[in-house]
């Protein structure tokens, strides 16, 4: 799975603004007011063709009388202890601050790789008042200025040292379907309903579920891992620092496991945090299936599941390609089912065509839809092949590959899902000079 980075450092000292650059956009507040990160901000980041997921944590800040306070110190806590990596931020312009040393402290009873980051390095003459955080006893320290980039490529570079080269390497572990979604929607359930035992603990109270449980299984000939997440939701919703940890191992299943079996209540709809779940476990490139669980409550005419998928459909656009099944765990209605597209999800997410297979199909296609000219400049592709991974990916050999803009790679992808039945994963396509 993806490395873990959190970082942390007391409030005001650049946190969110390195989070922002190392993600390449724009999630978190930057102010210059303390202590206005109070929800954790995830995101993927990659450097040097190495995959990683940082996480920005609150400003610590040690005693605070501040129930808030209180709060995001004990989720920096538990950030520490679910990351793998700690890039620990200072501010070069206040060297000798107390609540700098006490950090310190709690970093290094981890016993976990540290990289400190002195920022507001803005100017030359800050480079030598830098050094004096070697005194916090970390042997990585590098000098940056977050907000214009400054020194960050030398720090990633030692952060993702010894990191996965390609984390889309196949292995040969077990697949992992994880499944997902917001609390109480009957995912343990759904699970216990499959394995046939109260394997998981199943009430009415949602946040049952506080870790991410493994159950190996077999079915249909096919050994898998089947793992029960607990339930997320909106970061403002998360009042405890037990659901925040639960939120953090979820994202880290959805980041290990290859098919995200993502389980909704059908009497709340398709709503903004079921949609933000898809789209982390899209970002992800994990294979999807979409179950609409409590059917048996809706009240149904004729084409009532049809409404249904299209209105679902229409939120995920363009990715709307994507098995959607209506479910009851309670009456156990397509419950096999679900799990039966899951493998075949499984198996299309990890199809190789053959390269003279794509390029007999698509090449003549191409010829006869190719890309728009751009400057007076006519686009030719000439060959195209799959790469190697644990999810599909075409590259496509251009000479102008610049000038192919995002509508025509759209064209490909739908035509490399229409031809060769890649339905409910995640399609990457890339350009390249011929």
């Amino acid at each position: 799975m993806e490395s873990i980075v959190a970082i942390v450092g007391r409030p005001n000292v650049g946190k969110s603004t390195l989070f922002n650059r190392l993600s390449k956009n724009n999630l978190a507040i930057v102010d210059s007011e303390s202590g206005v990160t109070r929800d954790r901000h995830y995101s993927s980041s990659d450097w040097n063709g190495k995959k990683f997921t940082i996480i920005d944590t609150g400003g610590y800040v040690l005693g605070g009388d501040d129930r808030y306070e209180k709060d995001i110190d004990n989720q920096v806590i538990i950030a520490l202890e679910e990351c793998d990596k700690i890039i620990f931020v200072v501010d070069v312009n206040e060297s000798n601050n107390s609540a700098d040393k006490e950090i310190s402290k709690i970093l290094h009873k981890t016993n976990k790789p540290v990289v400190v980051a002195v920022n507001k390095v803005d100017k030359n003459s800050l480079i030598n008042d830098s050094l004096e955080f070697y005194n916090l006893g970390f042997e990585n320290l590098f000098s940056i200025s977050a907000i214009n980039g400054s020194g960050t490529g030398e720090l990633l570079d030692e952060l993702v040292n010894d990191f996965i080269d390609d984390y889309n390497e196949i292995t040969n572990e077990l697949p992992s379907f994880a499944v997902v979604g917001r609390p109480n929607a009957g995912k343990s359930s759904f699970i216990n309903t499959i394995v046939g035992e109260e394997r998981n603990i199943v009430k009415d109270e949602p946040g049952t579920t506080r870790d991410s449980i493994d159950t190996v299984y077999n079915k249909f000939d096919f050994n898998f891992k089947i793992i029960d997440t607990a339930g997320i939701r909106k970061k403002s919703k998360i009042d405890s620092n037990l659901e925040f940890y639960s939120v953090v191992r979820s994202i880290k299943s959805i980041e290990q496991c290859d098919v995200c079996l993502l389980i909704m209540d059908a009497t709340r709809g398709f709503d903004s945090q079921i949609k933000n779940i898809f789209w982390l476990a899209h970002r992800r490139n994990k294979g999807i299936v979409i179950l609409v669980n409590k059917w048996d409550l809706i009240e149904k005419t004729n084409n009532t599941s049809k409404v249904f998928e299209e209105l679902i459909k229409k939120e995920i656009q363009p990715f709307d390609d994507v098995n959607i099944l209506f479910i009851s765990c309670i009456k156990k209605q397509r419950i096999f089912k679900s799990l039966e597209c899951a493998i075949e999800v499984y198996k299309t997410r990890t199809k190789q065509i053959k390269t003279s297979r794509l390029n007999n199909d698509l090449l003549p296609l191409i010829q006869s839809y190719p890309p728009p000219s751009l400057k007076g400049k006519r686009i030719k592709i000439k060959y195209c092949s799959q790469l190697p991974g644990r999810y599909p990916q075409f590259v496509f050999f251009a000479n102008l590959p610049q000038y192919v803009k995002e509508p025509y790679k759209r064209f490909l992808e739908n035509n490399i899902r229409k031809i060769y039945g890649f339905t409910s994963v995640p399609i990457k396509i890339y350009i390249r000079k011929k």
